[in-house]
């Protein structure tokens, strides 16, 4: 697959995400506005394990480019985003909090991004 396919995965997938943040994270009585921060802190989670930044400090030091972080992706990147987004999910489901949530999804990430990292490598010296 190429990266905007599987770009689109990650996108499918950010809905399976945000069904488990709405479903458990989100309290009735918020407004918009406070519903938003929530979704974007979970965003950001994920950010923070796959890219070591947030998405207001990533625009911040790139001004001139558009979109976000994630149109930057490369092709591991995108499959470790996708499967954090499910992966998270399912901790949000087992209501773990949000800092332990990040811990456990940062070393997986770290594995999962050193995998394919290998397996490319390894397509490379074909």
């Amino acid at each position: 697959m190429g990266w905007s396919a599987k770009r689109e995965l990650a996108k499918i997938n950010y809905h399976i995400h945000t069904d488990a943040i709405k479903q458990h994270l989100v309290p009735p009585e918020l407004t918009p506005q406070q519903v938003s921060v929530i979704y974007a802190g979970e965003a950001d989670v994920l950010n923070m394990v796959l890219f070591g930044t947030t998405a207001a400090a990533w625009r911040e030091a790139n001004p001139d480019l558009k979109g976000n972080i994630r149109d930057y992706a490369t092709i591991n990147e995108l499959i470790c985003l996708s499967n954090m987004e499910n992966i998270n999910a399912v901790l949000i489901n087992e209501g773990l909090p949000q800092r332990e949530r990040l811990i456990k999804l940062n070393k997986i990430a770290i594995q999962q991004m050193s995998v394919l990292q290998e397996v490319e490598n390894r397509k490379l010296l074909r």
